[in-house]
C-alpha cells in the first residue's frame, strides 16, 4: 500500500498589498524577460543556420535530387525498359503458349527459354531486364518451362525469383516449387511449399488443388492427423471443386491410420 507524508501545517504568511506601480513595474520585467529570451533564442537559431547553411542547402538538395531522380527514373528509364522487356518477350511467350497447348512439348519450351527468330528467351530476359515487371514474370515462364522439361533445380530457382501478389500466378508458382520438390524426392520440403500455396489465395480453384496435394504428401509422410485436416478443408470449404469428388475415400483412408 502507498503510503504518504502528511503536510504540516504552516502559520499563513500575511500578505503584504502591492501598490499599483510596483505591480506595474513587475508585470513589465516579466514582459521584458520573455521578450529578451525570445529574442536570444530566435539570434541562437539565426546563428545556427548561419553557420550550418550550407550542409542544409546540401541536405536540402540531396532530397531534392533523390525524389526527382525517382520520378526521373521511374518514366524515363524503367517504364521504356520494361515496355522493350515485354516487347521482347512477346515470342518467348508465344513458344510457352504453344507448348502447353501443342505436341512439340519440349522444343518449344527450350524455345521459350533460349529464344528464337532473333528475340531473346525468359533466361535472358529474367537477367538482362531484372527488377522490371517482365523480368519478374519472366521467371516465373523460366520456372514453369524448366518444371515441364524435368530440371527440378532450374524450376526452383526461377520460381524462388518471381513475386508476385496474383490470385493465380502467385500460388501456382509456389505449388510448382512443391512439385519440383517432390520430384526430387523431398516431400517435406515439398509439403511446405503445397502448405504456403494453398493459404496464399483462398479461391475455387489453386486452393482446394494444393490442400489435396498437401494432404496426399502429409500421409505419404505419416502425418495422417495433418492430411485429415487438409481433405476435410476441402470437403466443407470447396465441395463443388474437382478435388472434392476425390476426398472422401482419402478421409476413410486417413482415418483408418491414425
Amino acid at each position: 500500500m502507498a503510503t504518504y507524508k502528511k503536510r504540516g501545517y504552516k502559520k499563513p504568511t500575511p500578505k503584504v498589498k502591492k501598490d499599483k506601480d510596483e505591480e506595474l513595474f513587475e508585470g513589465e520585467s516579466a514582459t521584458k524577460e520573455v521578450f529578451n529570451t525570445l529574442d536570444e533564442t530566435a539570434n541562437k537559431t539565426e546563428e545556427w543556420v548561419a553557420k550550418n547553411q550550407k550542409a542544409i542547402f546540401t541536405v536540402v538538395g540531396v532530397i531534392a535530387v533523390v525524389v526527382l531522380g525517382y520520378l526521373g527514373y521511374d518514366k524515363y528509364i524503367a517504364a521504356p525498359k520494361n515496355q522493350e522487356a515485354m516487347n521482347e518477350m512477346f515470342k518467348a511467350q508465344q513458344y510457352f503458349d504453344q507448348a502447353v497447348n501443342g505436341v512439340e512439348k519440349d522444343s518449344l519450351y527450350t524455345l521459350s527459354l533460349h529464344g528464337g527468330e532473333g528475340k531473346l528467351g525468359m533466361i535472358d530476359i529474367a537477367d538482362q531486364y531484372s527488377g522490371t515487371d517482365a523480368g519478374n514474370l519472366a521467371n516465373y515462364y523460366a520456372g514453369m518451362a524448366y518444371l515441364n522439361l524435368k530440371d527440378y533445380q532450374n524450376a526452383i530457382t526461377y520460381l524462388s525469383d518471381f513475386s508476385s501478389n496474383d490470385e493465380m500466378l502467385a500460388p501456382i508458382a509456389k505449388g510448382g516449387i512443391g512439385d519440383a520438390f517432390v520430384q526430387l524426392n523431398q516431400p517435406q520440403d515439398a509439403l511446405g511449399y503445397y502448405e504456403e500455396a494453398a493459404k496464399m489465395k483462398s479461391n475455387d480453384f489453386t486452393t482446394p488443388m494444393y490442400l489435396l496435394k498437401a494432404a496426399n504428401v502429409a500421409m505419404s509422410l505419416g502425418d495422417n492427423a495433418k492430411a485429415l485436416g487438409y481433405l476435410k478443408q476441402i470437403k466443407d470449404e470447396f465441395p463443388k471443386s474437382s478435388e472434392a469428388t476425390q476426398v472422401e475415400v482419402l478421409i476413410g483412408k486417413a482415418e483408418a491410420s491414425l
